[in-house]
């Protein structure tokens, strides 16, 4: 199985041949044939190819991809592990900066408008304000004349957030609702004082004929 593969390759690297071993000159084998081979069956590079230093002979005797294959099987070549490049301290780094820390003035490299360039924010904000301004507008809240003049303030930079827009249409409503009341009134009085006008035409013109049909007796 590939573990006991694995265990194999390990065991080999951990290996120290004793002084007292003895070992017998060889020669040396080319291997880079079987090198390129393996690699391409075992679709990996050829600086991950492991061949097992005991079987070199029989290694050097496979001149195909077919052999090579068999070798695979047998344990005699295998795909050493990936190198593990752990990511742990990445990760605490970057849950830390979440939190605010290593993002002091000795860790900023860019300008601020570089690190948040300044057009974001103001795409972020006006886009707040135009958002709340036409949910108003849609729920009959305030009418085209107020969202049309706060849309034109928005543009030109007048709230600086949510809050202060929603004060200003508050306090927009509330003078709308005064002078609506004043014009109420002064139609009120307007009125009042058309009828007393007529009251008192009326009243004329009776004296004027009483006073005519006395002179006529």
């Amino acid at each position: 199985s590939l573990l006991v593969v694995v265990q194999r390759y390990h065991h080999h690297r951990s290996c120290v041949v004793s002084r007292k071993t003895v070992l017998e000159p060889t020669t040396m084998v080319s291997l880079k044939l079987q090198k390129r081979l393996a690699a391409s069956v075992l679709k990996c590079g050829k600086k991950k190819v492991w061949l097992d230093p005991n079987e070199i002979n029989e290694i050097s005797l496979a001149n195909s991809r077919r052999n090579i294959a068999r070798l695979k099987r047998d344990g005699l070549i295998i795909k050493k592990p990936t190198v593990v490049h752990s990511r742990a301290r990445v990760t605490l780094r970057n849950e830390a900066k979440r939190k605010g820390r290593h993002t002091g003035i000795g860790k900023r490299r860019g300008t601020a408008n570089a690190r948040l360039p300044f057009k974001v924010l103001w795409m972020r904000r006006i886009r707040v304000l135009r958002r709340l301004l036409k949910k108003m507008r849609d729920a009959k809240k305030i009418d085209k004349h107020i969202y049309h003049s706060l849309y034109l303030l928005a543009k030109g930079n007048q709230f600086k957030n949510k809050r202060v827009l929603l004060e200003t249409i508050h306090d927009k409503k509330r003078e709308m609702a005064e002078e609506k009341a004043l014009a109420e009134q002064a139609a009120a009085r307007k009125s009042r004082a058309k009828a007393r006008l007529a009251r008192k035409a009326a009243r004329d013109v009776a004296k004027a004929k009483t006073k005519a049909a006395e002179s006529s007796d």
